[in-house]
């Protein structure tokens, strides 16, 4: 078994929250403050392991992914553009047609009220798309 191979095995939540760990500096403290307030909102998202090595937040389809930089830490919402943000949130990802996301650099405050607010309407988002692809079977 190769060391890839291992991983894969592991549980994606255990997989985060090593990834958290081995940040070890703000960008693990922030990407582990975003999970917490998502399972506040949704305690029984699941959380998956995707694309050699990022973490996704799924209900009835992605919600988001939280990826770490060097400068940021990035959450991407893959159906952003179709979610309102009335408090403007999303600063990144701004010109394409689906994709949105949220840059948060070191020190940045976050409206948390605010992004809960995303991750609810992500997540009606996708539940409405699962009943209507139901509906057109």
């Amino acid at each position: 078994m190769t060391k890839s191979d291992s991983i894969q095995s592991e549980p994606a939540s255990k997989l985060i929250d090593q990834r958290i760990a081995d940040l070890g500096d703000w960008r693990g403290d922030m990407l582990a403050r975003m999970r917490k307030l998502i399972h506040d909102v949704v305690p029984d998202v699941e959380e998956t392991w995707k694309w050699r090595g990022v973490p996704v937040w799924e209900h009835d389809g992605i919600i988001c992914t939280g990826e770490t930089y060097k400068a940021k830490v990035k959450l991407t919402f893959a159906k952003g553009a179709s979610l309102d943000d009335p408090k403007h949130l999303f600063n990144s990802s701004l010109d394409g047609n689906v994709r949105r996301a949220l840059d948060i650099e070191e020190g940045q405050q976050i409206d948390e009220r605010a992004f809960k607010e995303l991750v609810r309407a992500a997540v009606a988002l996708n539940a409405a798309k699962k009943s209507g692809s139901a509906r057109k079977r």
